[in-house]
C-alpha cells in the first residue's frame, strides 16, 4: 500500500492555506528553515515575499534550487515537500503582499497587518522568491 498522493491530491494539498517552511542551503553551516506565508495553484509556482534585508533573503543570493514542505497538525498526519530551481525578484503589493495577508489573516486582521507593516502600499523592500516545483514527495497517512 503506497502513502504517497497523486498529483492531484498533492497539488490540491500544496493548494490549501497553510504555513510552509522554507529551506534554503546556507555554505558552511545548516540550511535555513524557516516558517513563510506562500502561494501556490496546482500546476504553478511557489511563490513567497521576504524582506531584502532579511537572512532568507541573503542567502537565497548564492543559491539556484530550495526546497518547501507544507504539513498538517493533526492526525492522520500529511505533507508536501518540493524540491527546485529557485528565483528572486520584485514583489508586487496586491498580486503578493495584500493577496497573501488577507489569505492567512482574513479581512480585518489582514487590512490592520497591512497598514502596521506597509502604510504607504510600498514593497520597496519586499522580494518576491519564486520555486519552481520539479521534485515532489508526500505522505497522507489517513491512506493507512
Amino acid at each position: 500500500m503506497s502513502l504517497a498522493m497523486s498529483k492531484e491530491q498533492r497539488e490540491a494539498f500544496l493548494a490549501a492555506t497553510r504555513i510552509g517552511i522554507a529551506s534554503i542551503e546556507e555554505a558552511g553551516r545548516g540550511p535555513v528553515t524557516v516558517p513563510v506565508w506562500y502561494q501556490y495553484e496546482p500546476g504553478g509556482l511557489v511563490r513567497f515575499v521576504t524582506g531584502t534585508d532579511s537572512r532568507k533573503a541573503k542567502v537565497l543570493e548564492n543559491v539556484s534550487r530550495m526546497s518547501f514542505c507544507v504539513q498538517t497538525e493533526t492526525a492522520p498526519y500529511s505533507y508536501v515537500t518540493v524540491e527546485g530551481p529557485v528565483t528572486t525578484g520584485r514583489a508586487d503589493f496586491d498580486a503578493h503582499v495584500k493577496e497573501m495577508a488577507l489569505r492567512y489573516l482574513g479581512d480585518d486582521v489582514g487590512a490592520g497587518y497591512l497598514q502596521l507593516t506597509h502604510p504607504e502600499q510600498s514593497v520597496a523592500t519586499s522580494l518576491l522568491v519564486t520555486l519552481t516545483p520539479k521534485r515532489w514527495w508526500s505522505v497522507d497517512y489517513s491512506k493507512m
